[in-house]
């Protein structure tokens, strides 16, 4: 630490170090006893101000792992262990996905992230006529907890952590993970991961969704509760920003919108008689990195302190984790281009270089092919190397948000927080976030940032390479990932072979106990998904049966 801080700033310093950073320290030690730069430069833990008002800093930045966590939630950050590696993959069969996701942690992957078929998103067998066409092709299938056992063969759940992102029938797709556990001979209470149940974004921005609002929130309020009861490690919603940014949000709207959706799961959980210091410890958030580079290292530094000022002082939460805002990152889908995809792997570079110096928890960088299609296993060992380039060879892990300081940064931090509350005060003043999304308020901002950046390319204001400037007459065709038409008889088989297998008689029971506790608003759902993903009901039953109790949910339409 510079000797030049004031006596201040030196005894806050006291104070940290032995409340928060010395009881970290004692069970997450740094990589290396001695960090220096290749020159032999020593490197701190980290950097404050030499001369400051020391009242300034400690309120708006403070120090890492202490309110308001602007310059991160762990007193160490990447010192102690890097951000999980976090690949997201599934395609095909369950047997084809786990081949990649053992070919990925044989590669240095640290933490497993599903992606589901569209039928398995929205709650369809892959036998049903809706998933026709479907099955496989933009995610794993996966209909029953025999396939999640196939898919998960071999990966010990008590080591490794499994992102899905699944929203509408998260609850199912956490029962089979646990099923599979139990299995394995691993508690629930040992097992570590997140699971995205997140619907809000789905009207918003994506559209996976089956239910009305107020039963989904019922199914993710559920979840909260026997989590907080029985899977203490898991993180039981990512709020997700990143769709929001894909649909084409701001920087300003992505952490507004995400946090104001945050704000109506918190008091959904308190309405259904949850503590706020049970689960808002097991609240996660998802967020996009885009190419503009010091912006979104401002976004995620704005949003972590907006986020804790929102749960200590709106909220009353008492626990410093509870203010916490941990998050996921991937680099930017749609900023991907299908011309000379070999750029590609420069802006997912960029983007991920902004994720590790804003502070993210667990990292997905895209592969360069995503414009095309999903990744080939060359482009994903590619995508994966480029964390591994940043962790092991950039020096950028060594100290604490190292970016602190800037005169731009702090600015930049300074007005993406004031905006984005501007924006959440507007959608309190509707009523939350529910409301917002059932009078098309935040649905109508987004379409309009969406066009403003359309237009902006095609007049060729923004510049993006390849496409509108620097193109190339004969572009490269690189190999792409074709999902066989095969994959969907195979699958439709094997669930027609599992249901002559199971006890049905049981199934029938289970199915029938689900719809009586559906029509009582107060009764527990998640433990008979679990009973009955034990006992190979599918996915499609399951949801079947809700539909038939809460309904489809039906977009307004649009004038």
């Amino acid at each position: 630490m510079s000797t030049k801080t004031n006596p201040t700033l030196i005894d806050a310093l006291a104070r940290w170090e032995t409340t928060t950073l010395d009881r970290v320290i004692s069970r997450y030690p740094e990589r290396r006893a001695v960090f220096e730069t290749p020159s032999g430069i020593p490197i701190d833990r980290l950097y404050q101000p030499d001369e400051s008002t020391s009242k300034a800093y400690l309120e708006q930045l403070g120090y890492p792992g202490q309110y308001p966590f602007t310059r991160g939630v762990q007193p160490t950050m990447y010192r102690s262990r890097y951000w999980t590696m976090r690949q997201y993959a599934g395609f095909g069969t369950a047997a084809e996905s786990n081949e990649r996701y053992k070919y990925l942690i044989g590669h240095g992957q640290t933490g497993l992230s599903v992606a589901f078929d569209l039928p398995t998103q929205i709650g369809y067998d892959a036998d049903d006529p809706m998933a026709l066409g479907e099955v496989g092709k933009v995610g794993v299938a996966i209909s029953s907890m025999a396939d999640m056992e196939m898919l998960l063969a071999g990966i010990p759940l008590d080591e490794v952590s499994v992102s899905m992102t699944i929203n509408a029938p998260a609850a199912i797709l956490l029962a089979m993970v646990i099923g599979v556990a139990k299995k394995q001979g691993v508690a629930p209470d040992q097992l570590r991961g997140t699971v995205q149940n997140d619907i809000l974004k789905e009207y918003i921005a994506r559209g996976t969704y089956i239910f009305p609002p107020g039963h989904s929130m019922r199914l993710i309020t559920d979840l909260f509760h026997y989590c907080g009861e029985q899977v203490p490690r898991w993180n039981t919603i990512s709020i997700s920003g990143y769709h929001i940014r894909e649909a084409g949000s701001t920087a300003v709207q992505e952490v507004a919108f995400t946090l104001a959706d945050g704000m109506a799961y918190v008091r959904a959980a308190l309405d259904a008689g949850l503590d706020i210091d049970q689960f808002a410890g097991q609240l996660s958030f998802f967020f996009n990195a885009h190419n503009n580079f010091l912006e979104e290292i401002a976004k995620f530094r704005a949003a972590r302190r907006l986020w804790a000022t929102i749960m200590r002082d709106r909220f009353g939460a008492r626990r410093a984790r509870s203010w916490s805002l941990r998050f996921h990152t991937q680099t930017g889908g749609s900023t991907l281009t299908a011309q000379q995809v070999e750029n590609n792997i420069v802006r997912v570079a960029v983007q991920a270089l902004a994720a590790v110096l804003g502070g993210t928890q667990s990292l997905h960088t895209n592969s360069m092919d995503e414009a095309l299609s999903l990744p080939t296993q060359t482009a994903v060992q590619v995508a994966l190397r480029t964390q591994q380039v940043l962790a092991y060879e950039s020096g950028i892990a060594d100290t604490v948000d190292p970016l602190a300081g800037s005169y731009y940064i702090e600015y930049l931090t300074d007005e993406i927080e004031e905006r984005a509350a501007d924006y959440i005060d507007k959608i309190e003043t509707m009523g939350g976030a529910v409301k917002a999304v059932e009078q098309g308020y935040i649905q109508g901002e987004i379409q309009n940032a969406a066009y403003r950046a359309q237009q902006a390319i095609e007049s060729g204001e923004d510049v993006v390479v390849g496409v509108n400037r620097f193109q190339v007459e004969s572009p490269s065709t690189p190999d792409i990932l074709r999902i066989d038409e095969a994959v969907q008889q195979a699958q439709i088989a094997g669930v027609q072979s599992l249901r002559e297998r199971r006890d049905n008689t049981r199934v029938s029971e289970l199915l029938g106990q689900i719809e009586q506790a559906a029509r009582d608003a107060n009764a527990p759902l998640m433990p008979l998904f679990v009973e009955a993903v034990q006992a190979y009901v599918t996915l499609g039953e399951i949801c079947g049966v809700l539909r038939g109790v809460f309904g489809e949910y039906q977009a307004p339409i649009s004038v």
